[in-house]
């Protein structure tokens, strides 16, 4: 990865697994009709989609109370059919983690996030959190792998990133839905970039600070900008412009970033419960 020390000061100067998806027997799932990144392999769908949902519980992207999407939109996200995601959801449920009692709709139970949490995501205490290294950091890592996005991404994984970024604009007025869909755009493009190493830092890295970036994708108009955001990078992308993609992903970052510290000063003015 080239060296990327000139985009920390450019962002600082400004002041937020699923394998490649494919197409088994030629058909996409129940729910994910014309859903360009194909479906999972049937092997282990529903242990996949179960880590997915946990990671984001892990994470604190998903927190006690949050009701999950509907099913339709959970299908669309993941690419897959309601069959292994009812497989998900029910083990979830069996393990204490979600519960489906209101509406039909899944909700996350009372379960201490403390007690799922990975360490790298606890080393942070919300008080010792400095977004503007997270973010400098996220800089470093995430705008080289959005270079090599561009140069190795197979037309299959340039249409998936596309389509996951479209369908963001269905999520405006669900915060928990685009969360999870922006998990999966994010994570497209990391798979694009073929580096396993980096994309895993890439991930950790994402991870950090959810408490507060979950706030953030609540705020008026944050989900409608990211979303234009997360389009105009998987438009040059599709058409092979790194220096147009890494620009656009920077704005995106810094959009990101500065809804997170409103979101600190929010918080800490007491004008919005965490």
């Amino acid at each position: 990865m080239r060296p990327m020390t000139d985009q920390k000061g450019r962002i600082r100067s400004a002041e937020d697994d699923f394998n490649a998806f494919m197409r088994e027997d030629g058909e996409a799932g129940e729910g994910a009709e014309g859903f360009a990144g194909g479906v999972l392999k049937r092997r282990s769908i529903a242990e996949q989609v179960t880590e997915r949902i946990m990671a984001m519980i892990k994470s604190g992207n998903l927190k006690s109370g949050d009701r999950l999407p509907t099913e339709a939109q959970m299908c669309v996200a993941f690419g897959i059919s309601r069959p292994p995601l009812r497989e998900a959801l029910k083990a979830l449920t069996i393990m204490g983690v979600l519960d489906s009692r209101q509406g039909g709709r899944y909700t996350v139970t009372d379960l201490s996030p403390t007690r799922l949490v990975a360490p790298f995501n606890t080393m942070l205490a919300v008080n010792e959190y400095d977004v503007i290294e997270h973010f400098e950091a996220r800089a470093l890592v995430d705008l080289g792998l959005v270079r090599m996005c561009v140069e190795r991404a197979t037309p299959a994984e340039r249409q998936r990133i596309n389509q996951l970024a479209q369908d963001g604009h269905a999520f405006y007025d669900d915060p928990v839905a685009f969360r999870l869909l922006d998990i999966e755009y994010h994570r497209a493009i990391n798979e694009g970039a073929h580096n396993t190493l980096i994309m895993g830092l890439a991930q950790s890295l994402y991870d950090v600070g959810l408490d507060m970036r979950r706030i953030a994708s609540a705020l008026p108009g944050v989900i409608e900008i990211s979303v234009t955001q997360h389009c105009e990078v998987a438009d040059a992308i599709n058409a092979g412009d790194a220096d147009t993609a890494v620009a656009a992903y920077r704005r995106h970052l810094e959009h990101v970033r500065d809804t997170t510290l409103r979101s600190i000063e929010l918080t800490s003015k007491g004008l919005i419960e965490t």
